[in-house]
């Protein structure tokens, strides 16, 4: 919620509470001279965001894009940074045609999940070097 002048507005929801499905702006309004105007527009790509996907890319872009730095301040792993990301970039369109890469990319995060265990404490050296040898943590 903001507040512009006197009035309190909220974001704009994307979504009908009772059908789920997708909501359109209907009206726009200047409140100074009382000019409305009608018709049927999308909602921008970045208004489909909640609050907390929006939170999530002001630190991504805060911290210019640098994944280590969103960990550090979210105080999350690299694995729950990529998801949210990736939820992120789902929710506006923005999902990339995956290539061959991905698959290296998914195991070098599940490498750097099973060394986040292991730095929490949550698993033991041995552990973590059955993890890796063992094709990945599942």
């Amino acid at each position: 919620m903001t507040v512009m002048g006197n009035r309190k507005s909220y974001s704009i929801p994307d979504r009908d509470p009772v059908s789920g499905g997708p909501l359109v702006i209907s009206e726009l309004v200047c409140e100074e001279s009382g000019v409305s105007i009608r018709g049927r527009f999308d909602i921008p790509r970045y208004g489909r965001m909640d609050e907390e996907q929006t939170k999530f890319l002001d630190t991504f872009l805060r911290c210019r894009g640098n994944i280590t730095g969103v960990e550090r301040e979210l105080g999350v792993s690299y694995p729950t940074v990529r998801s949210k990301l990736d939820a992120l970039l789902e929710t506006l369109g923005l999902v990339a045609v995956k290539d061959d890469s991905a698959k290296k990319e998914k195991d070098a995060e599940a490498r750097r999940g099973i060394i986040d265990q292991l730095e929490r404490g949550e698993i033991n050296a041995e552990e973590a070097k059955a993890k890796l040898r063992g094709g990945i943590a599942r």
